[in-house]
């Protein structure tokens, strides 16, 4: 009998975290974009500027895999005046076979959260120096958090200072990662210094104009730039990609539309670009020395998001068989 379960973000919290497995789950996903078939189409979006928001539409079928995701996810950047997240969103989860949905997953945008503070992770693992310790984080939201979070899995960070426009934020930002991460934050007046004493800078805001310069940087460093998701957002000075010694994306012709690549016309820049399933898959080289300048602009891609909705799945069945004596 078909029978369509609905899950909650408590019931999506309760088996999920942001750990090692998660962040070698989605770099299997990246992996897949470079050693399976795809079907990927691109993202729909829907802008809503009188309310500073978007909509995006997100999927990837996997060949092999027997189900595949669809994801509706929103970004509402003026909702922390009114008390509540900016993120938001749910993922449906599709039987390959028949076309079915299978489940719902209502997680008001955990799931995209975790993903994308793993992609980060991934990230960091393959073209950051293995001895970073500092990391500068451009934006205070909760992306800022995760993003972190999963940072301090893959490296061991001992300092973190943070620019954020907004002061009170910076300071509950600080105060919340103290208490939960356990690492000494700095709250920077300016951006640039932030970046100046980091090995790892991540930019987490939904900026339409540069947030990070290239004369604040130096040999050594790597950014991970990850709000830029849109035609009309930018966090990245061109000059900081134009300067970089390896230059990463999620994927090239996604970020050429919608991420940090679309304003670089250099055809020979871009023409050096790799993507991150190219060097998660021993296709192309990572970091080769510590005197690299790296970048990796993540835009988000639908495989990711296919690959957290399965995962989480298993999981919750997984809960489900263990409360129902199976196993």
């Amino acid at each position: 009998m078909y029978v369509l379960r609905l899950y909650s973000k408590k019931d999506i919290q309760q088996v999920i975290k942001l750990n090692g497995t998660v962040i070698s789950e989605i770099e299997n996903a990246f992996t897949a974009l470079q050693t399976k078939k795809v079907t990927m189409p691109p993202i729909m979006s829907i802008n809503i500027p009188s309310s500073n928001g978007e909509v995006d539409i997100k999927s990837a079928y996997i060949e092999g895999y027997d189900s595949f995701a669809v994801k509706l996810s929103s970004g509402f950047f003026d909702n922390p005046k009114l008390g509540l997240p900016s993120a938001n969103g749910m993922m449906i989860l599709i039987d390959t076979t028949t076309g079915e949905p299978k489940a719902i997953l209502v997680d008001n945008g955990l799931l995209t959260d975790i993903r994308t503070a793993a992609a980060g992770a991934v990230a960091a693992k393959h073209l950051t120096r293995e001895d970073s310790r500092t990391v500068a984080i451009i934006g205070t939201g909760s992306q800022a958090k995760y993003q972190l979070e999963a940072l301090s899995k893959v490296r061991p960070i001992t300092q973190v200072f943070v620019y954020g426009r907004n002061s009170e934020r910076a300071q509950q930002y600080k105060s919340f990662v103290e208490k939960k991460l356990n690492v000494q934050v700095d709250v920077k007046e300016t951006p640039s210094e932030a970046v100046r004493n980091s090995d790892v800078i991540i930019t987490t805001t939904p900026a339409t104009e540069p947030v990070l310069k290239a004369e604040w940087l130096h040999a050594g460093q790597h950014i991970t730039a990850m709000g830029s998701d849109a035609p009309h957002k930018q966090e990245l000075e061109n000059d900081v990609i134009k300067n970089a010694d390896l230059v990463v994306c999620d994927v090239k012709e996604q970020s050429m539309m919608l991420g940090e690549l679309r304003t670089i016309p250099n055809e020979e820049i871009l023409d050096q670009v790799h993507e991150l399933g190219e060097i998660t898959s021993g296709q192309k080289p990572g970091r080769t020395n510590d005197q690299q300048l790296s970048v990796c602009d993540l835009t988000g891609t639908g495989v990711q998001d296919t690959q957290i909705a399965r995962y989480a799945w298993k999981l919750l069945n997984s809960k489900e068989d263990d409360c129902n004596g199976k196993g």
